[in-house]
């Protein structure tokens, strides 16, 4: 584990020099609030390397390593936004292997399948939801975030010749720069509807009023107890205290026992601050979005690029989704002109090609 400055900086001129790197996370968010990125999981040739960003050490060298390298990553969505978050890192290129498995048309493209299928590789998954944060680390779970990145350079030799023998390792460049711009991108969550959890829609102003209090108790006692908030209260009881607290029935049945005397009562507060609201200040419910109805000539267009997604999908023996789904050809039927550049990457407008 690599936990001082010192041995951070013995390890960047190897990385400089390698030939290829496979990096990958490990955070918290089963058991902390909010997350932390945790480990960091770094292999190259004949070595696998633990980073531990809590250590207090300046990862910056670290970052700067990487910023021009191709990283080899599997999932990689969560890590990318984990690095943009965190350490404002967005790398140069990466090498997806679960975008390229799917573009070879794997349909159990976890990395345990994959490492299964293309090498003969068994994996231990024991210590998948283990508490990253702790220290030390057990044996167990240190052989498993280094085998989280130990194959997954052979993997990519073995998906690399198949992606070229059937022309479509461009495609998988093209989808990994994609993923890697997507990511860069991090915005601040919206104060009007963070809080409007699943099923606030169903509800009055009124019962609006109390989930966006309940929502901000919830939050505040989350962070300051570093406990995820759906250990504190589920969705679904957040939105049954609402509806009832609405309907002016007794939210007692509802209230979790497991919760505290001193988390009840800050939790009935909660309920009686929002009771207490005029009504002017009660938020107002979401806009339902407009129903759309396709014109004829939309739904002959909506036709025909199913029809032409669904038969390369075929002749490729990949997933139909993985070239359009079933939103994006909606849009796309809407105005092909005006909706192709944005939603399609190079590989799939020729495919469609409307």
């Amino acid at each position: 584990m690599l936990d001082t400055q010192h041995k951070l900086e013995e390890l960047l001129p190897r990385l400089r020099h390698s030939p290829w790197l496979a990096i990958d996370t490990e955070a918290d968010s089963l058991h902390a609030y909010p997350e932390k990125l945790c480990l960091i999981q770094i292999s190259y040739p004949e070595h696998d390397v633990l980073v531990d960003p809590l250590a207090g050490i300046d990862l910056a060298p670290f970052f700067a390593e990487l910023s021009s390298r191709e990283l080899v990553m599997h999932g990689s969505d969560y890590d990318l936004r984990l690095f943009r978050r965190y350490h404002n890192f967005i790398p140069h290129a990466v090498f997806d292997t679960m975008i390229a498995s799917r573009l070879l048309g794997c349909r159990k493209f976890g990395l345990s399948d994959l490492l299964a299928e293309f090498l003969g590789v068994t994996l231990d998954k024991g210590p998948q939801k283990a508490n990253w944060a702790r220290r030390p680390l057990t044996e167990r779970m240190e052989s498993y975030a280094r085998n989280d990145t130990r194959h997954l350079y052979p993997l990519v030799d073995s998906l690399r010749a198949r992606l070229e023998e059937k022309g479509r390792l461009a495609w998988v460049k093209e989808s990994c720069a994609q993923l890697v711009r997507d990511c860069a991108h991090y915005e601040e969550a919206n104060p009007d509807l963070v809080w409007r959890v699943k099923g606030a829609s169903k509800l009055p102003r009124k019962g609006l009023a109390v989930l966006r209090e309940v929502w901000r108790w919830r939050e505040e006692e989350s962070i300051s107890h570093n406990r995820p908030p759906f250990f504190m209260l589920a969705h679904e009881v957040m939105t049954a205290v609402a509806d009832a607290a609405a309907h002016n029935h007794s939210c007692e049945p509802i209230i979790p026992r497991h919760l505290t005397p001193r988390r009840r009562e800050g939790l009935v507060n909660a309920i009686q601050r929002a009771l207490a609201l005029p009504s002017a200040e009660w938020p107002q419910p979401l806009p339902l979005p407009p129903r759309r109805y396709q014109t004829e000539a939309q739904k002959n267009r909506m036709e025909e690029l199913t029809r032409r997604r669904d038969h390369h999908a075929r002749e490729l023996d990949i997933d139909p989704t993985v070239i359009a789904s079933r939103a994006t050809l909606v849009e796309l039927a809407d105005d092909w002109d005006a909706k192709h550049g944005r939603l399609l990457l190079r590989w799939q407008r020729d495919l469609l090609n409307f």
